[in-house]
């Protein structure tokens, strides 16, 4: 046998190696897809394939489903077994473990996991900490002079009841040497969800605003929460409840705020592939006079970047004070755009 036959042969022993060691599942219309399982979680299979990245399968659509590397799996009725996966029957497959062998449908199958690794369902019941820092500069020079920065930071910690989130953001805007922004504010939001629907939270949100003349303010607020919509791709909450608000001011006509008054609230996002928008309304007017309110408002949307970590947000926010210090708008409207970072 010459050398190129040899290499020839060697090639194609390779390629039935590869073929044979790969995972293959075969759907009702008779697709044959192959690959490399990642998992098996909430009624999909994840295929990772060199043609088309990763992919995922719906179990119910599954007739043939074979596995050739040993992994932990758990059955919809609890049941536990580390082995392989291989076809038995349509629809059906069979575990073989090392304490003998199990006949199942494919949509009996509720996870799976690297052996010695977490079952999902533990992890997703784990909270865990996500951040995220936001950061935009604007500057404009010759005929008019113009510098501004906002800087802001989130961290949330989240769980399947209940999430905990602490933000900070600044913003100083200057135009021809005058400043026309000088803000900064803190908070804390806690929401529990006592059941699919209903919700509880307490918030607290200090901080000033030099341009208004806002030396210091203070909005605490606790109540209830109902979710409207609660999709994959899709939710809306709405709050009501209590709230007490404390503002002191620099301008010495105007006299300082301590008003108890209630607390409304909206929350909604919506997901597409490639963008996500959110929208966010605040509510706070007083008892004693019900034309002494302040309303916030938030809506954007974020793109994602080439990196997944990345992502640009494009947004306008609205601040409203009905009875604000004696010269002064009711309404500060902000248009931005930020380059946003986040990690776990």
């Amino acid at each position: 046998m010459n050398t190129t036959s040899f290499l020839k042969l060697s090639l194609v022993f390779l390629a039935l190696v590869l073929v044979a060691s790969a995972d293959v599942i075969e759907t009702k219309d008779g697709a044959r897809l192959v690959g490399t399982v990642k998992g098996i979680n909430d009624g999909k299979i994840t295929l990772s394939t060199s043609y088309a990245g990763d992919i995922q399968v719906s179990q119910s659509e599954v007739v043939s489903l074979t596995m050739d590397d040993a992994l932990a799996i758990r059955l919809d009725d609890g049941t536990t077994i580390e082995g392989t996966i291989a076809p038995s029957g349509e629809g059906e497959v069979e575990i073989a473990g090392s304490r003998g062998s199990v006949e199942t449908p494919v949509t009996a199958v509720a996870a799976t996991w690297v052996p010695g690794g977490e079952d999902p369902a533990v992890v997703a019941l784990r909270r865990k900490w996500s951040y995220e820092a936001a950061l935009d500069v604007t500057g404009k020079s010759g005929n008019s002079d113009n510098f501004g920065s906002a800087v802001s930071f989130n961290a949330t910690l989240s769980g399947p009841d209940d999430t905990l989130r602490f933000y900070t953001a600044y913003n100083q805007q200057e135009s021809e040497g005058v400043t026309s922004a000088d803000e900064f504010r803190a908070g804390v939001d806690y929401a529990n969800q006592f059941n699919s629907n209903y919700s509880w939270y307490v918030r607290n949100e200090a901080g000033f605003d030099n341009i208004k003349e806002i030396d210091f303010y203070n909005v605490a607020g606790a109540g209830f929460g109902y979710t409207v919509i609660k999709k994959d791709n899709q939710s809306l909450t709405l709050r009501g409840g209590l709230s007490f608000r404390y503002e002191t001011y620099g301008d010495a006509l105007t006299e300082d705020l301590q008003s108890a008054g209630m607390d409304f609230g909206l929350s909604h996002t919506y997901d597409w592939e490639n963008a996500k928008m959110r929208n966010s309304l605040t509510y706070v007017p007083a008892f004693d006079d019900f034309g002494d309110f302040r309303a916030t408002h938030d809506t954007h949307i974020e793109l994602p970047l080439k990196s997944s970590a990345w992502r640009v947000r494009l947004g306008v926010s609205n601040d409203y004070r009905s009875v604000p210090p004696a010269g002064l708008e009711e309404l500060d409207t902000t248009w931005y755009t930020r380059l946003v970072l986040s990690w776990d």
